[in-house]
């Protein structure tokens, strides 16, 4: 895995990225304890409306930037994003009104909107190879799970000798150094479409509703929003009202869906080159789903008796190692199932209508979760069978393992094959 550094280009990409997450993570810890030294109590509602407008950035920005970007170079785009996420981290500290801190939240979610579909779409060119392109994927994937391990450590040690203000100029820096290797690598030549604004907005949802291979990846972007919600939503409840724990136990339930995660994207690669890019993600949607309904078990039978915390931690594991393996070699699907003139419209459309998928699940985590823990926990495991059953059906419907075979896809019309791989 470690061997696709080797390559002078990618290491800078994937530096700057490791960096850029890192300042993210620092921004998480600082932004929680600006919102509670603006709200007190209230802080929880500061920070989920914050959640919110990250998610609709998401959703609406990123699909409008990227048609309007999609024919400047790729480093002026991931310079100019890293640019807005500096100016926005240093104006951070100066925030004196909760207004003021949706607003930059909002203009600094929009940048990263525009960052990470950009960079995501530049490595299949810069690792042609597809087995080089899956070890980056996967190594991509350990540096979002060390982050989030890392990242709340590290802001801990700077908080024992500097103020929390402190921590927005680490993000800045990290956005700096970001922008600084992406200045110092040579990237492949881009090559955009000669249609207008209006003809690329549409172009990457168009190419999800024409391929089976993004339809597929479409529902297993809902059953990993459903994985995904009740932990990142629900640990808390789980912890602090369920079982009567510390906030150590908070972060223990996290850690080891963060454990888990990296078990398996460390197995991915291996994975891949044996069973395929499909069947794959299959069996981590399976794990996702057996995940949530541990959950369900959990949450109705073991939560009263001593077996009830170490069968949660353990159901978070399983949630982790399966998004994991959905999330991991998704971005392969994407890379054959587009051309380097849509390469980044495609990618900003995955990442958009990803993210909306948690505008469904992350209710149903929070607000069913208020009144019946066990009800959201269902409600999450019915929404995850069925995507995985809808998934599965859409493999079948298009000639079962023989689908995998890049000849079975139905290319939307003006995309050429050239380069396609197989799967097995």
């Amino acid at each position: 895995m470690i061997r696709v550094l080797r390559n002078p280009t990618y290491r800078a990409l994937f530096f700057a990225q490791v960096l850029a997450l890192l300042g993210t993570g620092l921004l998480t810890v600082a932004l929680g304890l600006l919102a509670f030294d603006l709200a007190g109590d209230s802080a929880g509602a500061v920070l989920g409306t914050a959640l919110t407008i990250k998610m609709l950035a998401y959703v609406g920005v990123a699909p409008v930037v990227a048609a309007l970007v999609d024919r400047l170079p790729k480093k002026a785009v991931l310079v100019g994003a890293d640019a807005v996420r500096f100016a926005v981290a240093l104006g951070l500290p100066w925030v004196t009104e909760i207004w003021q801190v949706y607003v930059l939240v909002f203009i600094l979610q929009s940048a990263s909107a525009t960052f990470t579909p950009a960079f995501q779409s530049l490595i299949p060119g810069v690792l042609p190879d597809s087995r080089d392109y899956t070890r980056a994927l996967s190594l991509s994937r350990l540096a979002y799970d060390l982050e989030s391990l890392l990242s709340p450590a590290l802001a801990a040690v700077l908080l024992t000798v500097l103020t929390y203000n402190s921590l927005f100029l680490g993000t800045a820096f990290g956005f700096l150094c970001s922008a600084v290797l992406v200045l110092a690598c040579r990237l492949p030549a881009a090559e955009a479409s000669g249609d207008g604004f209006w003809s690329r907005l549409p172009t990457g949802i168009r190419t999800f509703a024409r391929t089976p291979a993004l339809r597929f990846l479409m529902l297993a972007n809902v059953v990993v929003a459903a994985g995904t919600a009740i932990v990142l939503v629900n640990s808390v409840v789980y912890a602090r009202a369920v079982f009567r724990l510390d906030d150590a136990a908070l972060a223990l339930a996290l850690g080891c869906y963060g454990v888990g995660s990296l078990a398996a994207a460390l197995r991915v690669p291996w994975l891949v080159d044996r069973f395929g890019v499909i069947r794959t993600m299959l069996a981590g949607l399976a794990v996702i789903v057996a995940g949530l309904a541990a959950a369900v078990v959990v949450t109705g039978v073991l939560a009263a008796g001593r077996a009830g915390w170490p069968a949660l931690l353990a159901a978070w594991a399983v949630l982790g190692m399966g998004t994991s393996l959905v999330n991991t070699p998704s971005s392969r699907l994407l890379a054959d199932s587009s051309t380097p003139a849509n390469r980044n419209l495609v990618y900003t459309a995955q990442f958009a209508l990803s993210h909306s998928c948690f505008l469904i699940t992350y209710p149903i985590a929070g607000w069913l979760g208020e009144g019946s823990l066990l009800g959201a926990a269902g409600v999450l495991t019915l929404l995850a069978a069925a995507g995985f059953a809808a998934a599965l059906a859409q493999t079948r419907k298009n000639g079962g393992s023989a689908w995998l075979q890049p000849e079975r896809f139905e290319q939307p019309r003006g995309i050429d094959r050239v380069g396609a791989r197989s799967y097995r």
